[in-house]
């Protein structure tokens, strides 16, 4: 049975040390009153019930009124509650949709794990750049020295030692993907047979752990908990994820492109630390492969591993999914890495977003960085198809319904609706950091109070603010903002913000979404925010009544996309129009409440993680299958004793050949080749036989093609790929143009314009003017690296400001190509059959054709082999022969590996089985009375 491989950086599990023999450790002291405390107090009368349901929500660093005292004490039971709810054994249901945390080493303060031993990297001096590269190759390559198999680590230090003597237990990480752990749970536990493979990092430094306990804890994790563990080393990872991660990625994928005096965006010395934990995934992963087997690679931290795993498997089914955003070409091209991170992607089946925007994004940036074909369904990279795809993330309900039946739920939500009895509530929880919107919220927030004073007194945010380790500008931002707001209107019976700066434990999270009377995401940019999803569910109604709160949502998260109007969507930089979305939210009636609710409702019970991810493998496992079907390595060599045989059986034969790369060498400038004369005689040949008909098409004008065959006078031909048609036994002149040339003309009038700013900034180009077709020629320019990338803006300038005249433009060699997307050589072929069927030539008892045979060798070709293979499925035509001429990935049946010689061959021995005596000349004249008497 095949298994498929999860990747994702982190496990969803974490390993806590406890010293040998003792149980876990006792959580730490809280610094104020614990809940057990205030009910001691209660009961022995020195208290009051207020002491116990005071605000929930308050900064304990900022000074304390007498309220605000009693306030904080009830910050001990909610900090206590938080810090025990995280250590939690590794086998609770319960996970977060969205990652506690994302820094590695944040576990720390929850369990006992080690320091990172990595010290610090190499300066981030461009000037130190050359000399900072062989220092990390040559801390790389000592690095990787492999111990025997039996060799024992050396104890250095007593760190190392105080680790070696301590028990472990393993437990749910609380960094991570918790989305996608939620979803990848629910699949393998649907009974649809899911087999799963955890394979990721603990989360924590693990320099410091000996390799006989390395060991100890992987086969543990792998016989267990079905997880491969990747031990990279702390220098590694840090620079890996610290630096080349969070300090370029991840803004410049979120549209914040480091521009300060202090930016990296240039390559440094962490893309080769990013490479390297990279490699140990896909190293993992080789390793443990078995033929059959999924890989599912997740996000962006292992942007690489992809190319690196079909490097080594070239026939594995790989599918790589992007969690976060993904930019515009304009933006992602500020990367040094952009060429090796799409390669990286690209080697994948199939490449899958969050939203339908994010593909376009991606399929953009390759056509226009890349210079390579694409069209809406994927990317042609190199000899191979990549198909790309979108599918928006959602949440289990079940695991959600679990969250709500958790202890301590129903407490809180009888707790806040006390607290905040006859006010609207607004809540929100954000990551601090500059992609979450936090400050853009409470500036629209103080709007609203400013400009609508009727609801000072009535309304109240409730901000949590989960903080990062990188944040202190921004948190002084929003801190000062915050105090304004305090300063400002609050009183001394309500405090219209409340501004939480940490997190919350998912019974507290619960009971603040059931309560709430709206939910506010103003996030400048998020691949997904889950939060709706849960708000959702929770508005369902736990121990409480039924509610239908409305969501204001960002209109530049993913989630956006999923909840359509259902949500209020807002622009996070329009403060007034945020304002006044809270202001509807306030007035709504309960029927569009409740309208919108359910819309909702319906998009989060169909949009499951579990749909998300058994609809992704099945499309994975789709497209794998059709691209192995077109692999030249899995398609048969033609037959030619087969051919031969149904050569001869056959009363009425069409031959349909390309010209350029299938029966001559492909000729990539803009001169008339004159054909072999090996080529000529062979067409003539076949033509001698009264049962053949031949037709070949070509991307040149109908006057390149008279020019080249008209030593071949019955050969029909296809020019300009598909636009004009000469029918076999036509006259030299008898052309079909199948385009409007009128508006032909008028859109190639524009293109001429693009393609003329190009040319000139291209030295050495050219334009080649078509009747249907204009091409854009770079072979001969002197920088060719230079002259790629231009003709990569190029089409796509011409792609996306020429949609209307329906044309598209294609990379073909070292030129672009611009030509109508409504003709194709498929149609070109259709048409000979419709009409030849109409006349239904009957010349000396010649009937249907009951034999085709095409050749092609590029993707052009691919719209008649697919449209010669529909006939034969059917059973139009008895006998269809699809041959492809190279290496790419192709729909026809068979292939030809002797390339252009093998195929003439071929030929030549077809045109000597029978030629019946027949002479072409008679035959012809013949055949054109029969056409004239019909």
């Amino acid at each position: 049975m095949s298994s498929t491989f999860i990747l994702s950086l982190f496990l969803p599990y974490t390993i806590d040390f406890h010293d040998s023999g003792r149980e876990r450790p006792p959580s730490p002291p809280p610094r104020r009153p614990t809940v057990q405390r205030l009910q001691s107090k209660l009961a022995s009368g020195a208290g009051t019930t207020a002491d116990l349901k005071a605000s929930l929500f308050e900064d304990p660093t900022a000074p304390q009124s007498p309220l605000e005292q009693k306030r904080e004490e009830f910050f001990a039971q909610f900090n206590l509650e938080r810090q025990n709810h995280f250590k939690q054994p590794a086998d609770r249901s319960v996970v977060r949709n969205d990652a506690f945390s994302s820094d590695f080493g944040a576990a720390a303060q929850y369990f006992n794990q080690p320091k990172s031993r990595a010290g610090p990297l190499p300066s981030g001096n461009i000037l130190d750049y050359a000399k900072i590269q062989e220092q990390v190759n040559q801390s790389q390559t000592a690095s990787r020295k492999v111990s025997p198999p039996n060799a024992k680590s050396s104890r250095k230090g007593s760190h190392e030692r105080s680790f070696e003597n301590k028990t472990w237990t393993v437990e749910t990480a609380i960094q991570g993907n918790g989305g996608l752990t939620n979803a990848i749970q629910a699949t393998a536990s649907s009974g649809t047979g899911f087999d799963k493979i955890w394979v990721g990092t603990l989360g924590f430094p693990t320099d410091a752990l000996l390799d006989d306990r390395k060991n100890e804890i992987s086969e543990k994790l792998e016989s267990e908990y079905e997880s491969l563990t990747v031990f990279c080393t702390d220098r590694d990872l840090d620079g890996h994820y610290t630096h080349f991660c969070k300090t370029i990625l991840w803004p410049v994928f979120h549209y914040q492109i480091p521009d300060h005096p202090k930016s990296k965006a240039y390559e440094d010395h962490s893309w080769k630390f990013y490479k390297a934990v990279n490699q140990a995934f896909a190293d993992k992963v080789i390793s443990s492969y078995k033929r059959g087997d999924i890989i599912w690679v997740n996000d962006y931290h292992l942007l690489l591993v992809p190319g690196m795993i079909r490097s080594k498997l070239p026939d594995a089914q790989i599918g790589f999914f992007l969690h976060t955003a993904f930019p515009s070409s304009e933006v992602f091209r500020c990367l040094s890495a952009r060429k090796e991170l799409l390669d990286g992607m690209l080697g994948a089946n199939l490449v899958a977003f969050q939203t339908r925007e994010y593909a376009n994004h991606f399929l953009q940036t390759c056509a226009r960085l890349l210079t390579v074909e694409v069209t809406g369904d994927g990317v042609a990279s190199g000899e191979r198809w990549v198909n790309v795809t979108h599918q928006p993330i959602g949440i289990d309900p079940a695991a959600m319904k679990l969250a709500r039946e958790l202890p301590g739920v129903d407490e809180w939500i009888l707790q806040l609706q006390e607290r905040y009895k006859g006010k609207f509530l607004i809540v929100a929880r954000d990551q601090l950091d500059h992609v979450r919107g936090v400050r853009q919220k409470l500036l629209a927030f103080e709007l609203f109070l400013n400009k609508y004073p009727q609801y000072r007194d009535k309304v109240v945010l409730i901000q949590v603010a989960t903080s990062t380790t990188e944040n202190g500008e921004l948190l002084a931002t929003v801190s000062d903002i915050s105090t304004r707001i305090d300063s400002v209107y609050s009183t001394l019976a309500h405090q219209p913000l409340v501004f939480l700066k940490q997190d919350i434990s998912i019974p507290q999270y619960v009971a603040l979404l059931t309560v709430a009377d709206c939910l506010m995401i103003t996030s400048l940019r998020e691949g997904m925010n889950l939060t709706p999803h849960e708000f959702v569910l929770c508005q369902d109604g736990t121990a409480s009544e039924k509610k239908h709160a409305p969501i204001i949502l960002s209109e530049f998260t993913g989630s956006a996309m999923v909840f359509g109007d259902s949500c209020l969507q807002i622009n996070p930089w329009d403060y007034k129009q945020t304002a006044d979305a809270i202001k509807t939210a306030v007035d709504m009636s309960e029927a569009e409440k409740e309208r919108r609710h359910n819309k909702a409702r319906n998009l989060v019970h169909h949009y499951t993680g579990n749909y998300w991810a058994e609809n992704l493998v099945k499309e994975l496992d789709k497209v794998h299958s059709e691209h192995y079907r077109r692999d030249t390595s899995a398609i048969p060599r033609l037959n030619l004793a087969q051919l031969i045989d149904k050569y001869k059986t056959a009363d009425r034969r069409i031959f349909i050949l390309d010209y350029e790369g299938t029966l001559a060498s492909f000729g990539g400038d803009n001169t008339t080749l004159t054909p072999l004369q090996r080529v000529i005689d062979t067409l003539n040949e076949l033509l001698s036989d009264r049962r053949n008909i031949v037709y070949v098409m070509s991307l040149r004008t109908p006057e390149d093609l008279q020019s080249l065959f008209h030593k071949v006078p019955l050969v029909g031909l296809i020019a300009e790929n598909g636009s004009f048609l000469r029918e076999y036994g036509a006259s030299q002149d008898e052309w079909i143009a199948f385009t409007d040339l009128e508006a032909t003309t008028k859109w190639k009038k524009d293109v001429r314009r693009v393609l003329q700013y190009y040319a000139e900034r291209v030295e050495g180009s050219s334009i080649e003017e078509r009747h249907c077709s204009l091409v854009f020629r770079y072979e001969k320019a002197e920088d060719i690296e230079a002259a790629r990338s231009q003709a990569g803006d190029c089409a796509n300038h011409i792609n996306d400001s020429c949609d209307m005249y329906d044309i598209h433009a294609v990379p073909v060699g070292k030129s672009i190509l611009v030509e109508s997307v409504s003709f194709s050589k498929g149609t070109a072929a259709t048409n000979i059959f419709s009409r030849l069927r109409e006349k239904n030539v009957n010349v000396k008892g010649l009937k249907n054709p009951d034999f085709l045979m095409v050749a092609g060798d590029d993707r052009e070709d691919e719209t008649i082999f697919e449209w010669a293979n529909e006939l034969g499925d059917k059973g139009v035509i008895r006998d269809v022969t699809t041959v492809h001429v190279g290496k790419r990935n192709t729909c026809a049946k068979t292939t030809i590996t002797q390339g252009t010689s093998g195929l003439l061959t071929v030929l030549e021995k077809l045109a000597k089985v029978s030629t019946e005596g027949v002479d072409a000349a008679d035959y012809f004249s013949g055949r054109k009375a029969s056409i004239s008497a019909g």
